[in-house]
């Protein structure tokens, strides 16, 4: 009998989750690239941060998605409405061609908002809803 509370002890909690809402798609066309770190010096695109989660969700399918997550913690969410398909934001004149998004959706001025501005902590499961913004 004194297994049973044993057994109980040693299951845990399963990793918490982030469900994502993205509104504001202007087309169903191409994919989501998605960018999830704890890193604020690899926050928007990931690149220096071998710990980050990076996926693609089809456009038609973004309404609503769920990104896994190891650990609670401090993250911030940065996505591309890659509409061409080509896993990348394209720019024309220095200014995004294609649609951009992040977590909390912090006012946009000259440049993408700092990791401070887009984060949001998670200890559990957390619901995060980023609206899309368009420059052309």
């Amino acid at each position: 009998m004194a297994i049973l509370p044993l057994l109980g002890a040693a299951a845990s909690a399963p990793p918490p989750s982030i469900d994502v809402s993205v509104t504001g798609l202007r087309s169903a066309k191409g994919q989501i690239l998605v960018c999830l770190t704890k890193s604020p010096a690899a926050f928007p695109d990931c690149s220096k941060d071998a710990g980050s989660v990076r996926m693609a969700v089809k456009a038609a399918d973004a309404a609503n998605f769920v990104i896994p997550v190891r650990t609670d913690g401090t993250y911030a969410i940065a996505i591309v409405h890659d509409e061409n398909d080509n896993n990348r934001l394209d720019k024309m004149l220095f200014l995004p061609r294609e649609g951009f998004g992040f977590s909390r959706n912090p006012a946009i001025t000259t440049g993408p908002p700092s990791f401070k501005a887009a984060s949001f902590t998670v200890s559990g499961d957390v619901r995060q809803a980023i609206r899309m913004k368009y420059m052309l």
